[in-house]
């Protein structure tokens, strides 16, 4: 009879005791599902901790404060130092992730420069900082990654925005050194014209305490004062509270926004040697032939003109030859910044021996036009850096006309080493040709003179865009 009653009474609550049971499995699988979605989003700080108050047990507010402080401890002892320099990378030192800062890969924009900044998502929100100041060997500077609350012992918080350049070349050639300062004055350009607090630069991960004084005055002139990070304040990690790296020098950037980078640093650099170069376009001297100038940027020793004389004589007769035309000479060596900027500003037609000193280009206006003179033996062994100023006019927006490469001068002794023989004939002094050059002056002065024709009604449009240029 007992038996009777109790599976009756199981029966009659069959529902009931269904619901209870499905209502406990429901509970337990979402307080599951919470620690799963807590595991997955919390940092790794908050997850560790949470591992530990499991340990522990429950965490008291007593106690609370020495377990955060416990944790920080770790985190800060857990920070590791790698070398700036990957020597596993050599042969592919420029490309990829590059041998500087290896184990990060690169943010990529479309048409920009490859580039790394933190603290971002890609860094988890951690700082960079670099440890030592090794000016001969970059494996002996090291990098690391750190949250803000847990920095390493005795690191030094530099405030602000960091711009850090690493270069395979030099920050003191005037074309090597602008290549590795175009990517950061782009990205600037597309970050609301932030500017830095500072600037740290290496070379090979060795760091370097300054960069050429035409390179730095072309910065001032953009961003105001520079200052060069020398990392002087004892043997301790240096963290950024921001950081932009640049490590690829031009990189992937495309030629329009190379353009846009020019424009800027021309007009920027104008500005800061207080020069108004409007109307220069729509020159005219008194019988209303358009003004034509022309410029014979001369150097001294290596790559200089053999006779400086003769080839000054050439181009003073094809100039005279044309109502208009005005010729100068400058010695870029005796020229300040400023006196460079003024020069080139004032120039239609430029004609220099390959050299550092025709970086300065730069400062005419765009479609002005570009003559390169170069040593017998750069033909067949200089590979192709000799075009390093055909790349430096186009990025510019200026014209190329052409180059001559003496065939005059002594014979390599080991023709078949193209490295001796470049290195034989690098320093080499540069002949002329009268015939050559006449010809090609007047070919180049007539082309600008008819391209002055009809400029003046193009000149509102040059004005304006001008302008635009410097909005930075």
């Amino acid at each position: 009879m007992v038996m009777e009653d109790h599976l009756k009474l199981c029966t009659q609550s069959k529902r009931k005791c269904f619901s209870t049971k499905f209502i406990s499995i429901f509970v337990s699988s979402l307080f599951l599902i919470i620690i799963l979605f807590q595991i997955q989003y919390s940092s790794p700080f908050e997850f560790s901790l949470s591992a530990r108050s499991q340990r522990w047990g429950f965490l008291s507010q007593e106690n609370y404060s020495g377990v955060i402080e416990t944790m920080t401890e770790e985190l800060k002892t857990s920070v590791t130092f790698l070398p700036l320099v990957d020597l596993r990378f050599r042969e592919t030192a420029t490309t990829g992730h590059t041998w500087f800062m290896s184990s990060l890969n690169d943010t990529l924009e479309e048409n920009e420069t490859e580039h790394l900044y933190f603290p971002s998502k890609a860094s988890k929100g951690r700082l960079l900082c670099f440890k030592g100041r090794n000016t001969r060997d970059g494996t002996k500077n090291s990098y690391a990654l750190a949250w803000r609350g847990s920095l390493p012992e005795s690191a030094i918080l530099l405030e602000g925005l960091t711009f850090v350049s690493d270069t395979y070349y030099n920050h003191e050639n005037l074309w090597h050194g602008i290549c590795a300062m175009t990517p950061l004055v782009r990205w600037s350009m597309k970050n609301e014209c932030l500017k830095p607090a500072r600037w740290v630069l290496f070379h090979w991960g060795e760091l370097r305490l300054r960069m050429g004084s035409w390179l730095q005055q072309l910065m001032q002139a953009s961003f105001g004062e520079v200052k060069v990070e020398g990392f002087d304040r004892g043997d301790v990690p240096y963290c950024f509270e921001k950081a932009i790296v640049m490590r690829h020098d031009l990189g992937q950037i495309t030629r329009e926004n190379k353009l846009k980078v020019s424009d800027l640093l021309r007009c920027k650099a104008r500005s800061y040697c207080g020069l108004n170069p409007a109307g220069k376009g729509r020159e005219m001297n008194e019988r209303g032939f358009p003004i034509i100038r022309l410029t014979l940027l001369m150097r001294r020793g290596s790559r200089s003109f053999k006779n400086a004389t003769a080839v000054t004589d050439i181009f003073a007769k094809e100039c005279a030859r044309v109502e208009g035309c005005i010729l100068q000479i400058v010695q870029s060596e005796d020229l300040s910044f400023c006196d460079q900027v003024k020069a080139l500003t004032n120039t239609d037609i430029v004609a220099s021996p390959h050299g550092a000193q025709l970086t300065n280009m730069l400062f005419m206006d765009r479609e002005s036009s570009v003559m390169e003179f170069f040593p017998k033996g750069w033909l067949e062994n200089a590979g192709v850096g000799q075009y390093a100023h055909h790349w430096m006019a186009d990025q510019s927006g200026m014209k190329h006309l052409g180059a001559w490469w003496d065939p005059i001068g002594k014979d390599c002794p080991s023709p078949q080493d193209h490295l001796q023989c470049f290195l034989f004939h690098k320093d080499g002094m540069v002949g002329h040709n009268e015939t050559y050059f006449a010809e090609w002056a007047r070919r180049v002065i007539d082309q600008v003179r008819l391209s002055k024709v009809g400029q003046p009604s193009e000149d509102q449009a040059k004005q304006q865009h001008d302008s635009k240029a410097c909005t930075c």
